[in-house]
C-alpha cells in the first residue's frame, strides 16, 4: 500500500505538468519553440503564425505552459520573446512517476 501512496503523491506533484503537456495546441507551441533554430526566443505574434492560433489563444497557453515551468520568457523593451525553460525540475518528477508506475507493473507479473 505504501507504494500506492507514494504513487497517488506523485501523480499530484505532476499534475499541472500533465495537464500542461496533454493538450495538442500547447503541444504545438512547445513544438514551434523546439524549431526556433537560434533559441532565442519566439514572440507571441511569431507563435500565431507558427500554431494559426489567435493571440489571445496564444497568451492563454503561454501562461498554463510557464505555470507548469516548461516555459520561460525575457523582455527587451516592449517585446516578450519566449524559450523552453532549461529547468528540467518538472521532467525529472514525470521521470520519476514513470519510473515508479513501471516498477509497479513488473512487480505485479
Amino acid at each position: 500500500m505504501d507504494d500506492l501512496q507514494q504513487l497517488k503523491t506523485e501523480f499530484f506533484e505532476s499534475g499541472e505538468f500533465l495537464f500542461a503537456l496533454g493538450d495538442p495546441k500547447r503541444q504545438a507551441i512547445i513544438v514551434a519553440l523546439l524549431e526556433d533554430k537560434a533559441c532565442s526566443g519566439l514572440r507571441v505574434t511569431d507563435l500565431t503564425e507558427a500554431t494559426q492560433l489567435s493571440r489571445p489563444a496564444i497568451s492563454h497557453h503561454l501562461k498554463l505552459l510557464k505555470q507548469a515551468k516548461l516555459i520561460d520568457y525575457r523582455s527587451e523593451g516592449t517585446k516578450n520573446y519566449y524559450y523552453l525553460s532549461h529547468d528540467t525540475s518538472e521532467i525529472d518528477k514525470l521521470k520519476k512517476l514513470l519510473e515508479h508506475v513501471t516498477t509497479i507493473l513488473k512487480n505485479k507479473k
